[in-house]
């Protein structure tokens, strides 16, 4: 009976913070408790939660009641309490910048890109790592800011500061760097921005969450102190090093990643993205399947030893991993679960393994109830549950197969189960294949796992050794790899349903729920299962037939368009590489976009069409368009027509001044600098390069063209033609715009819109135009 009031307890907590993200946040937890404690006070039959279950033909049974409770109703309203409490708590922990913090020291004049160089000392707290953009990153716990007042002037001001800075510098000058290093660092501070575009990743979320409010762009780095205190980083990097020495890349650092988490391994990123992409990337974050294995081992080794050995040498080996995998949270549920299963055979008791990991997440929660929002932890904590209230049920309802074969599947259905609305809710995609290939991959996971825990043992005795061992993993990892690159590139590997609603996720765990409490759900677990679909997709497919809007994305000095016009979607231009893969990709991901049926490029930019190329090898293009601006551009004219001719994509060039007729959309490039004329949805548009506005008024007026209603322009140019063609939307990009051109615009009938500022711009046939940021601050505001 304690142990079931502690689990009511620990869950309102639970629910208590994850319940600061909907409006009203813990007073719904404890309305909830209320409500919960009447119904027991009317009528207080003992109940039930299950914890194994078995499938009679073809309806849920549960046996045998494994946890009897019959609470009293105080209890309910106990944690409703707590879970209204947590809610204020988890406010309370959100980090705030100091009064001494660097990111008070961000001189402002930095959004004006007039750049103040600043020399930061303080000491290195992570291993460094590769972005994405070649740099290499570290985090930077701050000791001194000194600001140097001319670049060529040695003269400093050396101010106090604290607080952990994200540091970006060339990869040479990381090379060789490591944690307890104390360094200063000259570069650019500047403060992280928030998502500009619908889909994007939120930068300023995420270093706030880590408790950093600013970054600093390190252009040089000078070591103020050589000596090398020991540390875990030491052993992690001997077994990484053993274990690439002995397969190579990407072999040697996807069995690392695969032992340690690839939060502690710098894994190739086109590696990570493979395994994201075709729903395996569990596989590269240490957890609980490590964890058990590192335990059985243990355990299994020393069976013929005393319980005290067993006991100390499994809390060893638990301490040691936790560590060398850098005190993840994922982890440390694990091994708080872990700890609890030696703590029973200590006692000699069965744990109860739900009331262990609502345990272990409580605890996790209390030291830092930030992790809530940690999707690491959501995705762990739901995949563990899955696997102790569903693998028994779906394993009995497989009774029909092999032990071994239901095993293999009820464990990734059941972890799919849970973390699937999650995902949907956070990324708005389905791996197709991802319980195909995990019932596939898992023995070839199971292996090198084993096999790669074995290597690093053997790497801390002797590197050598553990190189000779990870060398016969060559195979597996190799055939892993393999196996991953056929299911990710098969057609439709990736579906997009769009992001769903926090509502729609709130009915779909309810209905897991319901299935696994609730005996009437549990007999009619396909009916449980076909309202889940519907209400993922139904909202989907009435959105896409009858959505018609366009967005104007933040993407610098280009303007790339999306059109939606009830399922029929129209790219115009796409920028750089960057804006392909961070941009365009997450936002028409969101939207659940699954094929582009219209393609343009105008060549704003003509050296920058990697975009098309990152588009491409995502979603298939049935119609390209391209203007013959310049026929030197290798990417317009021979990577982008070899690609679609393999998608059975059509791809044309047009000679500047032909009119593409897309239905709602007609564009036409009438100058080569270039300048788009674009009428959609009976509204006409206006893009201008990099023109002079004279130039631009001349060109306009010897063809004929009316003025614009919507105009897209570059910010130098923009003052110049809003008066000259007062076009009742002006939106400009590349650049800040000086506060007093702002001013002068804003009292003409023109509303203008600058992307660096606003983000994304949109706009439907029955609303005006709003800006990303604007929408998204109100919607805060709300919370």
């Amino acid at each position: 009976m304690i142990q079931t009031n502690v689990a009511i307890i620990c869950l309102g907590y639970i629910l208590g913070l994850l319940f600061t993200g909907v409006v009203g946040g813990g007073v719904w937890i404890l309305i909830l408790g209320i409500v919960v404690a009447v119904f027991f006070r009317k009528g207080r039959k003992p109940r039930r939660i299950p914890q194994t279950s078995e499938i009679t033909k073809g309806s849920v049974n549960l046996t045998p009641p494994t946890l009897q409770i019959n609470p009293h109703p105080r209890v309910w309203v106990i944690a409703g309490l707590v879970g209204l409490l947590a809610s204020f708590y988890l406010q309370w922990r959100v980090p705030q910048p100091g009064t001494t913090d660097i990111s008070q020291f961000v001189p402002i004049d930095n959004d004006n890109n007039q750049e103040q160089l600043v020399i930061v000392r303080g000491e290195i707290i992570s291993n460094p790592r590769l972005t994405r953009s070649q740099r290499g990153q570290f985090w930077l716990q701050v000791s001194q800011l000194d600001e140097v007042k001319n670049e060529k002037d040695t003269e400093e001001t050396q101010k106090a500061a604290t607080g952990k800075l994200y540091v970006t510098v060339p990869i040479l000058k990381a090379t060789g760097l490591y944690p307890t290093q104390k360094v200063e660092v000259t570069g650019v501070l500047y403060k992280p921005k928030a998502a500009s575009n619908p889909g994007a990743f939120d930068f300023q979320k995420f270093l706030k969450q880590e408790g950093t409010f600013a970054g600093l762009m390190g252009r040089q780095i000078n070591i103020i102190d050589e000596e090398k205190q020991w540390g875990w980083w030491q052993v992690r990097e001997r077994i990484v090093r053993s274990q690439v020495r002995g397969l190579d890349i990407p072999e040697g650092p996807l069995v690392s990643a695969m032992v340690l988490g690839s939060k502690a391994v710098d894994l190739p990123y086109d590696i990570r993205d493979l395994f994201v992409q075709a729903g395996l990337a569990h596989a590269l974050a240490a957890s609980g399947f490590q964890t058990s294995l590192i335990l059985s081992v243990v355990l299994q080794l020393t069976r013929r030893a005393k319980k005290v050995t067993q006991v100390t040498l499994g809390s060893l080996a638990l301490i040691i991993f936790l560590s060398l995998t850098g005190f993840q949270p994922a982890v440390l549920r694990a091994v708080i679960m872990g700890f609890a299963a030696l703590v029973g055979l200590a006692l000699d008791r069965q744990v109860k393994q739900l009331g262990s990991l609502l345990l272990a997440a409580t605890l996790l929660l209390l030291f830092n109830p930030l992790w809530i929002w940690d999707l690491g932890f959501q995705l762990s904590f739901l995949a563990t549950l899955g696997l102790v209230v569903s693998v028994p049920a779906i394993t009995n309802f497989l009774g029909w197969l092999p032990p071994v074969i239901a095993a293999l599947i009820a464990v990734p259905l059941a972890a799919t189960i849970w973390t699937l609305p999650v995902q949907l809710f956070i990324f708005g995609v389905v791996p197709a294949y991802s319980l195909v290939l995990n019932i596939i991959s898992t023995p070839l996971i199971s292996i090198i796992s084993i096999g790669g825990i074995i290597s690093a043992i053997a790497a801390l005795i002797l590197p050598g050794a553990g190189s000779i061992v990870v060398g016969f993993l060559h195979y597996p990892t190799d055939w892993l790899i393999k196996l991953v690159e056929v299911f990710s590139q098969l057609p439709g590997n990736s579906l997009a349903v769009g992001s769903i609603s926090i509502w729609q996720l709130l009915v779909i765990y309810s209905l897991i729920v319901l299935v696994w409490l609730v005996s009437w759900w549990q007999k009619r677990w396909w009916f449980a299962s076909l309202v889940a679909i519907g209400i993922v997709l139904f909202p989907a497919w009435h959105s896409t037939t009858t959505l018609s809007r366009i967005t104007v994305l933040e993407a610098g000095a280009e303007p790339v368009l999306v059109i939606q016009d009830q399922g029929v979607v129209t790219i115009i231009n796409s920028g750089d590489e960057g804006t392909g893969r961070f941009t365009i990709l997450p936002f028409l991901q969101q939207q659940g976009v699954n094929q582009i049926d219209w393609a343009i490029a105008t060549d704003f930019q003509s050296n920058e069409s990697d975009a098309w190329i990152e588009v491409l090898q995502r979603l298939p293009i049935k119609n390209f368009y391209a203007y013959a601006t310049n026929k030197e551009n290798n990417t317009i004219n021979q990577i982008i027509p070899q690609i679609l001719q393999k998608q059975k994509g059509i791809y044309q060039l047009l000679p500047v001044g032909q009119t593409i007729n897309l239905g709602s959309t007609v564009a036409q490039l009438i100058n080569e600098q270039p300048i788009v004329q674009l009428q959609i949805f009976g509204q006409s548009w206006l893009l201008v390069g990099d023109v002079k506005s004279k130039e631009v008024g001349r060109i306009m007026k010897a063809g004929g063209w009316p003025n614009p209603q919507v105009l897209w322009c570059n910010s130098a140019s923009l003052r110049d033609l809003v008066i000259a063609f007062k076009p009742q939307v002006a939106i400009a990009s590349a650049g800040s715009i000086d506060n007093q051109i702002l001013s002068e615009l804003s009292k003409t009938a023109t509303k203008v819109f600058v992307t660096s500022q606003d983000g994304a711009i949109q706009w439907t046939p029955n609303g005006q135009f709003e800006s990303f940021t604007q929408v998204t601050e109100n919607k805060s505001s709300v919370l």
